[in-house]
């Protein structure tokens, strides 16, 4: 009863949020259905006529609907930029595909001793289209329609990934922020709406097509206002555009404590960390929430705002591992903190950027470092027990991930398994938790803020130092969970505001203070 009371707090707290984040799932669902029926039905209608053309037009657009949601919104960034435009055209692109293909077999289906007999009467093509074939496949079509509407109310929650806004921007802020009543927040109306809009296509699908002809105004209309209902939510007027990942969106290290502390209301757009870096450098966004060891403040010469009111905490890496397991693998621990302190900020920083910006691979960057450390041995192959190491999806795990994988080959005889890429924080916790892995990189202010969640007397306390931050996290996780922290690597991948070089030295902007201080004077 209590997780869901404060499920219903948390909707209440947030409602007006929520209610924007609906009309804009809504929006972007509509807008690229009404677009796509626009661009499919004709197709359907024109490859049931030329039937040579229906193999490569079905093809090709079985083909665009396999390419992963997520790399199709990466393709459209360079054309569309970031925004409405590339998640209403991926939004169109998966859309495509049912109701190409329902138009297609329907107007193929009708009888054919049918359509002789309306030729008979003197039908003309025209007519025959459209008093005859379209009535007799209106409901296979619609059914095609009422597929592609359930697909996209799923695939626009991705939308908010490209800052597109819909209700993805809770889902995924709350995977990351390990918070439930967030995730279902989001995903409980995005389910509703597909429920709901899937039931009301089938009424009209069994009204028939007489019913249909009175919605043929009525309906485009509908979905033409709740598409500009959606461009008006998501149009601001900025002098600064602001754009921070939905993570950062929820954290009291991150959007709300710009609020609370600093009084700084940027009314920032939700993006994802993988483009915000390159949206900032095109000029398309001007200020981001970024991560202090990135490879891309260097890449693209972004300048990192001071924290002088300090609500960043310390975000020191380190490995966490169940004590149950390094009992287990007794030769583990030692191997683990052969990485202790041999790092700096700037040296992740450089080997982010050959990630980010020279794109090589993390193998090669995990080996190249060992190697010059002295620190790299040949696999020994053995077959000692199989250890699991996970890691979040961004490019710093990865090589960390690569690393120790390297180390416990070269140092001991345990063979290991790689489960990279698992997501935020919640999925990799959970899954330590749940012995899907036996340990990944972890950043102390993460632990603190997101996993512990202490009161913020207790998290202004241990702030004020990385050595307090360490030990704090590390008893308490050995309390609760019975989970370690190893040895700290030595590097702080703290949170950290950042604008271009140029436009922060232009404006006079040094630290989060000015920035503040540029907004009051607007």
């Amino acid at each position: 009863m209590t997780q869901q009371q404060s499920l219903w707090q948390f909707i209440a707290e947030q409602h007006e949020k929520l209610s924007v984040q609906i009309i804009q799932h809504l929006g972007l669902t509509f807008l690229s259905l009404l677009l796509a029926i626009v661009i499919g039905v004709p197709l359907g209608i024109m490859i049931s006529r030329k039937k040579k053309l229906s193999s490569l037009v079905l093809g090709a657009a079985g083909i665009l609907q396999t390419i992963p949601s997520i790399a199709l919104l990466g393709f459209m960034i360079p054309v569309f930029g970031i925004g409405p435009k590339p998640a209403i055209a991926a939004l169109l692109i998966y859309a495509l595909l049912p109701i190409i293909r329902n138009t297609y077999t329907g107007i193929t289906g009708v009888n054919p001793a049918v359509i002789e007999s309306a030729k008979a009467m003197g039908m003309n093509r025209r007519q025959l289209l459209f008093k005859v074939k379209l009535p007799l496949a209106m409901p296979v079509i619609i059914a095609g329609i009422r597929t592609a509407a359930v697909i996209n109310v799923g695939v626009a929650t991705l939308a908010s990934f490209v800052a597109a806004g819909g209700l993805g921007e809770f889902i995924f802020g709350g995977i990351s922020l390990n918070n439930t009543n967030m995730i279902l927040a989001g995903a409980i109306p995005a389910a509703l709406l597909a429920v709901v809009l899937d039931q009301i296509i089938a009424m009209i699908q069994k009204s028939g097509y007489r019913f249909f002809q009175k919605l043929k105004y009525i309906l485009p209309a509908s979905l033409i206002v709740l598409g500009a209902g959606y461009l008006l939510t998501s149009v601001s007027h900025r002098t600064i555009k602001a754009g921070f990942t939905p993570e950062f969106m929820g954290r009291q290290d991150g959007d709300i404590g710009l609020r609370s502390v600093y009084g700084l209301n940027v009314n920032p757009l939700v993006v994802s960390d993988a483009i915000m870096y390159k949206a900032a450098y095109e000029k398309e966004l001007d200020l981001i929430s970024g991560y202090s060891t990135d490879g891309r403040i260097k890449a693209y010469d972004l300048y990192v705002l001071d924290d002088d009111q300090k609500i960043f905490p310390p975000y020191y890496a380190a490995p966490i591992i169940k004590t149950k397991t390094l009992k287990k693998f007794p030769d583990l621990e030692k191997t683990l903190n052969l990485l202790a302190g041999k790092f700096n900020d700037s040296i992740m920083t450089d080997l982010n950027y050959r990630a980010d910006h020279l794109h090589q691979t993390p193998e090669r960057i995990a080996k190249d470092f060992l190697i010059s450390n002295n620190l790299y041995k040949s696999p020994r192959k053995g077959n000692s027990g199989t250890i699991r190491i996970g890691s979040k999806i961004f490019g710093e795990q990865y090589i960390l991930a690569e690393m120790y994988t390297m180390l416990i080959e070269g140092y001991t005889d345990y063979k290991m398994e790689t489960k990279t890429g698992l997501g935020g924080t919640k999925i990799c916790f959970d899954a330590l938790l749940n012995d899907a892995i036996d340990f990944y990189p972890e950043y102390t202010g993460t632990g603190l803020l997101v996993l512990l969640k202490p009161s913020a007397e207790t998290i202004r306390d241990v702030s004020q130092s990385s050595d307090k931050t360490y030990h704090y996290v590390n008893s308490a996780f050995e309390k609760q969970y019975g989970i370690q922290w190893l040895q700290p690597l030595g590097f702080n991948n703290a949170y950290a505001l950042m604008m271009r070089r140029n436009q922060a030295e232009e404006l006079h902007i040094r630290n989060i203070s000015d920035l503040k201080k540029y907004f009051d004077g607007k």
